[in-house]
């Protein structure tokens, strides 16, 4: 398949990329992962992350606490840390080798089997790391839905919900995928030369002379004809009259 804005597409999947390695990387350090809304204390709203966990208070703003031991976490936060810093690292890395493939960057113009390379290399790691920031995010919201539906906790008790930080972690798996998608579409696809482009156009134009030179002749033909025609006519008339 002959792509023509071959580059365009190549520079869409690395701004796409690009922007699913920020949201993730914002993602990891968002305190905002668990929110719980106490209805003794409606102005107070605690949040849970991955680093630390904060009370937001409508008076007295944002104060937020580490955690102090990594073993003392849940097991869902503790895989959750080491998969977003995978993913972290695997996009950071997918930008580089993908943005040394890319058609518009001069260097290396004539290794382009090795640049198709590095195309599908940094696709292949966009795919793998927006997989692994989606099942992170992905754990922590059904840990969440069955620690709210579960029937053994007493009614009284305040429930975690889904934060923040949880669609933007689902929204930086998509762009990475998506992004990871468009740079390897442009693999298979063959790129069209500028030159083949230049010469079709004078030979469209070689095209449309020769069509108007033969109307051109055409007309002409019609039009001795028709002279002829008229010539003939006259000279008849002319002999019936005498």
């Amino acid at each position: 398949m002959a792509l023509v804005y071959r580059p365009m597409m190549q520079l869409s999947g690395i701004l796409v990329s690009l922007l699913g390695w920020v949201l993730s990387c914002l993602t990891t350090y968002l305190p905002q992962w668990k929110n719980l809304n106490l209805e003794l204390n409606e102005l107070e709203i605690w949040t849970m992350g991955l680093w630390q966990a904060c009370v937001v208070q409508e008076e007295g703003g944002m104060q937020c606490k580490d955690f102090d031991s990594f073993l003392a976490l849940p097991p869902e936060l503790r895989i959750s840390r080491i998969l977003m810093f995978f993913s972290n690292g695997l996009g950071f890395l997918g930008l580089l080798l993908s943005g040394f493939g890319l058609d518009c960057l001069k260097i290396g113009e004539s290794q382009q089997e090795q640049k198709k390379r590095l195309l599908l290399f940094g696709g292949l790691l966009f795919w793998i790391s927006g997989i692994t920031a989606i099942v992170p995010v992905s754990w922590v919201a059904h840990s969440t839905v069955q620690e709210f539906w579960d029937e053994n906790i007493p009614d009284i008790v305040p429930r975690w919900d889904f934060g923040e930080a949880l669609f933007v972690g689902w929204l930086a798996g998509f762009c990475l995928i998506l992004g990871g998608s468009l740079l390897n579409c442009t693999i298979c696809s063959t790129e069209v030369h500028p030159s083949s482009v230049h010469y079709a156009v004078p030979e469209q134009q070689d095209q449309c002379q020769h069509v108007e030179t033969e109307t051109r002749r055409l007309f002409k033909r019609v039009d001795i004809r028709f002279s002829d025609f008229l010539l003939l006519h006259n000279s008849k008339k002319g002999l019936l009259n005498r």
